[in-house]
């Protein structure tokens, strides 16, 4: 199949129907006191903040980098949105505005951090971000005194919690932040400009390309994400935990742009495949759930979904696999013998 989206989708589907085997009702989205609820819903509700990171970590993988830090300032977003409107009441949207500005500028910060490690000082992505997901876990722990902060103020709640046109809110704000990042990308030359850093730095500076300014952006873009993740997670429970809010996103993100087709090896991307990815991860979560695994094996079920799915896609063994297949019934038709 030429199309990197086929075997993920074949993969997300099937999930979805294990679950239509266990529950019969799966699919059903009804209308409940003005709005739309139902599993489907909620997988993307649930997802918003994987999405999110997911999107930044794409164009990260694409510079044939990686952000480890995205956890950690999912942390300390959702730490400094609470801290802010921890003493806020009303209906005045001041601490919301606020918040949400305190939590854009930490964000953009982080990526800058990263950003500049990597392409002015020349440290290795991996050991950059590694720096921010060890500092960055403590400065939440720090802002949060290592205690969960509750949050009584109904307009920040809102934002992971409300609903706009019968959907959750954190929905709109996933699709908008996607679209952004498709126009950008695909009908600029900033995707272009992406993928040829990510396939050849040196080859893309002499030829004009300002590669140190294109990797500060996409770190930048990666942090912004992770910060409003950081705002929705800390929204829709009303609270921030600086020791657990974002634990192991990094490695869900990473593995969200793997399966959607993206290479680690950088160069060409595919913000449609990691979404599709981060919906196969967060789909297998709610199964996992549903069913009644146990929460013991959760992460080994999770890792041999994800390896077949990476195996699907891997061409040389889908022809190891199938190619026997093919073989033969091609030479049972060459011998006139029918095989349907």
């Amino acid at each position: 199949m030429k199309s990197k989206l086929f075997w993920p989708i074949v993969i997300l589907l099937i999930i979805l129907l294990i679950n239509l085997f266990f529950d019969k009702n799966f699919f059903t989205i009804e209308v409940k006191n003005g709005y739309l609820t139902g599993s489907l819903i909620d997988i993307l509700n649930r997802g918003a903040p994987l999405l999110l990171v997911s999107i930044g970590m794409t164009l990260v993988i694409a510079t044939k980098g990686v952000d480890l830090g995205v956890g950690s300032v999912i942390a300390m977003a959702g730490a400094v949105g609470a801290m802010t409107v921890s003493g806020a009441s009303g209906d005045s949207l001041v601490p919301l505005f606020t918040a949400i500005g305190l939590v854009i500028g930490i964000s953009v910060l982080t990526g800058i951090w990263n950003g500049v490690l990597v392409s002015r000082i020349g440290v290795q992505p991996i050991v950059a971000t590694l720096i921010l997901m060890v500092a960055g876990r403590g400065i939440a722990q720090l802002i949060t005194d290592g205690q969960i902060m509750t949050v009584y103020y109904d307009p920040y709640t809102f934002i992971g919690g409300g609903h706009l046109l019968m959907l959750p809110f954190s929905i709109f704000i996933v699709a908008a932040v996607l679209a952004v990042a498709s126009l950008l990308t695909r009908k600029t030359a900033m995707g272009l400009f992406i993928e040829s850093v990510g396939t050849n730095p040196e080859a893309s500076r002499l030829s004009g390309i300002n590669s140190k300014n294109i990797l500060l952006m996409v770190y930048v873009f990666s942090g912004l994400c992770a910060g409003i993740a950081g705002l929705i997670l800390s929204s829709n429970v009303a609270s921030a935990d600086g020791n657990n809010a974002g634990l192991w996103y990094e490695l869900d993100a990473i593995l969200a742009v793997v399966i959607g087709g993206t290479s680690l090896n950088g160069g060409r991307f595919h913000l449609m495949g990691t979404v599709i990815g981060a919906l196969i991860i967060q789909s297998l979560t709610t199964t996992i759930y549903s069913i009644g695994i146990a929460p013991e094996i959760n992460l080994v079920v999770k890792a041999i979904v994800v390896l077949i799915v990476c195996l699907l896609q891997s061409p040389e063994f889908r022809k190891k696999v199938f190619g026997g297949f093919t073989a033969k019934k091609t030479e049972k038709k060459s011998e006139g013998v029918s095989v349907s």
